[in-house]
């Protein structure tokens, strides 16, 4: 090999190792700038989620006629999935129109995104499916858990939003709609885990301002 074509060469490498060195370095506080954009996210879903303690909601599963987009029952009236669709609206995430355009659903778009069967496949399918474990430092402010109700009296599933307040031993509280209010309480292993997720969107609200 001629003395130009080994200068050819090592320059050719200088350059690509100069090129992955700069990109590297440039792409690591956009890295940290998500995850803080991620945190910050689910901490205002979390206080989204708490602010409904306010209101003393009656536990009512019926089936309504919904308006559509924006649809809600009555402020007044809630079930636990109304808890996750009110929090996410709060930061201009319409779930009722989302989980209905996935047609993951019936296609009825007055229960679909009140169903916690529905959501549980939304959010695997459009956010993240985290492990089901029973280590509480796998559960982080703003994740989604799914239950199994054995002795449930309207439903056997449930779905609540893990707070960023934990127990003195360590554990996260939720916050959910059980059959009495908005509660935010010790009982994360409160039933059996059938699914974690975690969800992050765009907000999709027409006009809606932070």
């Amino acid at each position: 090999m001629r003395v130009a074509d080994r200068s050819f060469i090592s320059a050719i490498g200088a350059a690509i190792i100069f090129a992955l060195t700069w990109t590297a370095s440039w792409s690591l506080p956009l890295q940290a700038e998500t995850a803080d954009v991620q945190q910050s996210f689910a901490m205002d879903l979390v206080a989204a989620a708490r602010q409904q303690r306010a209101v003393l909601a009656i536990y009512d599963p019926s089936y309504r006629q919904l308006n559509y987009p924006m649809g809600d029952v009555p402020w007044y009236i809630g079930v636990c999935t109304d808890v996750v669709i009110r929090a996410y609206r709060k930061l201009g995430i319409d779930l009722q129109s989302l989980v209905h355009q996935s047609r993951l659903g019936s296609g009825d778009r007055n229960i679909d995104h009140r169903r916690v069967r529905v959501l549980k496949k939304f959010f695997a399918r459009k956010g993240k499916r985290l492990k089901v474990s029973d280590n509480p430092e796998d559960y982080k402010p703003g994740d989604l858990v799914t239950y199994h109700l054995p002795n449930g009296t309207f439903s056997k599933t449930h779905i609540a939003i893990v707070s960023d307040r934990k127990t003195s031993a360590g554990v996260p509280l939720i916050i959910h709609q059980i059959g009495y209010g908005v509660s935010e309480e010790d009982w994360l292993f409160g039933s059996k885990i059938t699914g974690h997720f975690r969800y992050k969107a765009k907000p999709n609200i027409e006009g809606w301002k932070k």
